[in-house]
């Protein structure tokens, strides 16, 4: 599903984000991502659905080499990968139901298949009752039940979550967990960098721990291993 290759990644400052990462995600996997700031984190997760590009290495996602792929196709390789943001992402204009329908409608889809979908998606999150809301009506964990809503309305192979409970009480935060752990009981690999130490030794996955741009720890079942 996702293979890395000696991946590096070193921006135009200088800084050397990643040095040297393999690694080997089957589909259907759960994975979290862990390790203290700045390790590299955030740029790892970007490459996946190439918001970066490695300075070095390869890197396969559903068996294509996104590195040599042209961006004209990168916006098909995004349809398979659901991207979930620490701050949302919401149109603030827009209702629920419009964020969530905006990605169907880009990729032309039916109005009737897009209802469907989306009614699917917000009674799998539990706001099924707040399709017409703005994003400013509802609280900080409806919103992420949105963004993750809109995240797998296209029933993406897999969902990338950079610190979805971040901003979170720690209710909403268990909340949340249990609506990924459904998506990923559906089959979907799940990718998830996070800081919570309680999640991680709670919820036991994969973990893959990134310090100084290197893979420092890859276990399964593992635990979050820092202070927090």
């Amino acid at each position: 599903m996702i293979v890395m290759q000696d991946v590096y990644k070193t921006y135009k400052n200088g800084v050397t984000a990643l040095n040297g990462i393999n690694v080997d995600i089957r589909q259907g996997e759960f994975v979290y991502i862990v390790g203290p700031s700045g390790a590299g984190k955030s740029t790892f997760i970007k490459l996946i659905y190439r918001e970066e590009r490695p300075t070095k290495g390869t890197i396969v996602i559903n068996d294509k080499d996104i590195n040599q792929m042209k961006e004209k196709n990168v916006p098909y390789l995004r349809r398979d990968i659901g991207v979930v943001f620490q701050d949302f992402k919401l149109l603030p204009k827009l209702s629920v139901y419009e964020n969530i329908a905006f990605t169907l409608e880009v990729i032309e889809e039916s109005p009737r298949n897009i209802r469907k979908r989306v009614m699917d998606v917000l009674e799998l999150v539990g706001l099924k009752n707040k399709a017409r809301f703005l994003p400013d009506e509802l609280s900080g964990g409806e919103q992420q039940r949105v963004s993750i809503a809109r995240a797998i309305v296209n029933h993406p192979k897999i969902v990338i979550a950079d610190e979805p409970t971040g901003n979170l009480d720690p209710e909403t935060s268990w909340e949340i967990m249990r609506i990924f752990e459904e998506i990923n009981a559906r089959g979907t690999t799940i990718m998830m960098a996070t800081h919570s130490k309680e999640i991680v030794d709670t919820i036991k996955k994969r973990v893959i721990a990134i310090e100084d741009g290197v893979i420092a720890r890859d276990e399964h079942r593992g635990e979050y291993g820092y202070e927090s």
